[in-house]
């Protein structure tokens, strides 16, 4: 069957809330020499596709200015050079952008198989996270063996995705939550303790439950004031790695322990990586960590779903995180 020469996708009209996002239809991408042109069964929303809704996460050069990052769906066409998927394949693939449509454009090294247990819909929310999660704490052995972790955000879809990885990997998962729900849903996942940020303190949490020492990694999303909370609630030599900073990235911290502590605090970005160090992650998942998601011993944990046309919709939902897990769009 031949392929349309035009799809609905969503735009972002100007920079702004939720209802810039607009239904419009637009000639189909045509993949490069490496890439293949997928059919998109569904796509995977990230709070970097708020921030660049908002204006403040601009695409890198070369990037589809469509959002969304991670899709899945059917391969229907693939570049001039020889590749090692064919059409008709399904795949879940990270995208530097342009998910948010029926039809988007992946490097073919950053395109993998859909998880045996999985659907179409399920596999959209694993690349960005997974990838994210990966390369942040396993694949450079940031988080070493019989160490423990403290995930700030621990039911969003980084803080889902690293439990699990976690857990499986025999680490001591400590997490932060906003509701009782919201706690006990990472306890299911693994987590041994769940700190509701509403009422308790999790630096005095994490302190007795590490008999005073700290923990030795913290992956924090939120940023703010828990940037000096977080240095204390660090072990000796402990890391502490940024991934976005939801409560600010503009603070002001006393660095005197880090400096005593000999702590490490560094960030992290995966959009503007190059694709020799995506595929480098991806070749990892696919070694390390899809034998766990073909086996079911970790899987992705979707919230809701909502229609491609109803992005908007979907965004505010993000945005109140009233969510657990991930959002996803169903383009069919």
């Amino acid at each position: 069957m031949p392929l349309p020469t035009d799809m609905q996708c969503i735009e972002i009209s100007s920079p702004g809330p939720a209802d810039v996002l607009h239904p419009v239809r637009r000639p189909l991408p045509v993949p490069g020499d490496d890439e293949v042109l997928i059919r998109v069964i569904a796509a995977g929303i990230n709070r970097p596709d708020i921030l660049q809704r908002q204006g403040l996460y601009p695409p890198p050069p070369g990037a589809p200015d469509l959002p969304g990052l991670e899709v899945s769906g059917e391969i229907v066409s693939v570049g001039n050079h020889e590749s090692r998927w064919q059409v008709g394949q399904q795949v879940c693939a990270l995208l530097s952008g342009g998910g948010y449509a029926e039809y988007a454009v992946a490097h073919e090294e950053l395109c993998l198989p859909i998880p045996a247990p999985f659907t179409a819909i399920q596999a959209a929310a694993i690349p960005e996270t997974f990838f994210t999660v990966w390369s942040n704490l396993f694949l450079h052995n940031t988080l070493k063996a019989g160490e423990s972790l403290l995930v700030q955000g621990g039911s969003s879809g980084i803080g889902t995705t690293a439990i699990q990885l976690a857990n499986a990997m025999n680490h001591r998962v400590f997490v932060t939550a906003g509701s009782q729900e919201k706690c006990q849903h990472c306890l299911e996942l693994g987590a041994e303790r769940a700190i509701n940020y509403r009422d308790e303190d999790f630096v005095s949490e994490v302190k007795a439950l590490t008999d005073g020492t700290g923990v030795d990694v913290i992956l924090d999303m939120v940023g703010g004031d828990y940037v000096q909370r977080n240095i204390r609630a660090a072990a000796f030599r402990g890391r502490i790695i940024s991934l976005a900073f939801l409560k600010g990235s503009k603070v002001e911290v006393d660095l005197m322990p880090m400096m005593l502590k000999q702590l490490v605090l560094t960030g992290s970005t995966l959009r503007s990586r190059p694709v020799s160090e995506k595929a480098e992650i991806a070749r990892s998942l696919l070694d390390k960590v899809w034998p766990l998601l073909d086996n079911g011993v970790i899987a992705p944990v979707i919230h809701r779903t909502f229609p491609l046309h109803r992005a908007n919709e979907a965004h505010r939902l993000v945005e109140s995180s009233e969510h657990i897990g991930k959002i996803v769009l169903t383009a069919n």
